[in-house]
């Protein structure tokens, strides 16, 4: 089977860490279920909660927490500030995080480049307490335009460049 997953990782002067292999994996495992090169008509385009849920078990079974719903219970928050007497005064919602990796994954769907919602992602994991890797997964194709090549222009640019100092280790984007 041919795999339609596409995946670059920054800064692309370092080798993709360990870690992030089981998330390509996962991606891989189910791009017949979310390949946006064959869903791109408004009948079949998944959404990002979709594609969440459709990957959400086996992210669960490689120690991820994994928003289940929509729900305060259900979300996930991870830690940006910390306030009186050690309470969690600041904190942004994802939608994975493997605490002891240190790793958040953001899934995205339309909004991913047409509104710049990768580069949201990744100033909040930028701040957020104890977080070393992002993990941005957005449609290859979204509406005709193709948004995976378009972010991983905008990151190779960020990374080349070198203007702006990220905390991060590093940045996994993976194309769907």
């Amino acid at each position: 089977m041919k795999k339609s997953i596409n995946w670059s990782y920054f800064p692309k002067t370092d080798p993709l860490p360990e870690v992030l292999n089981e998330t390509i994996n996962i991606f891989e495992k189910n791009q017949n279920k979310i390949d946006s090169t064959k869903n791109d008509t408004n009948k079949l385009r998944l959404s990002s909660d979709k594609v969440l849920k459709v990957v959400e078990q086996d992210f669960i079974d490689a120690g991820f927490s994994v928003e289940t719903g929509k729900k305060k219970d259900e979300k996930i928050r991870v830690p940006v500030l910390y306030g009186h007497q050690g309470t969690i005064a600041q904190a942004f919602e994802v939608d994975g995080w493997h605490k002891e990796q240190k790793i958040v994954l953001e899934i995205e769907a339309g909004r991913a480049y047409s509104n710049h919602q990768f580069l949201k992602d990744i100033f909040e994991a930028s701040v957020m307490v104890d977080v070393d890797f992002l993990i941005i997964a957005v449609r290859q194709i979204y509406k005709g335009t193709k948004d995976y090549k378009k972010i991983t222009d905008w990151l190779d640019t960020l990374f080349i460049t070198n203007r702006i100092k990220l905390s991060l280790k590093g940045i996994l984007l993976i194309g769907y």
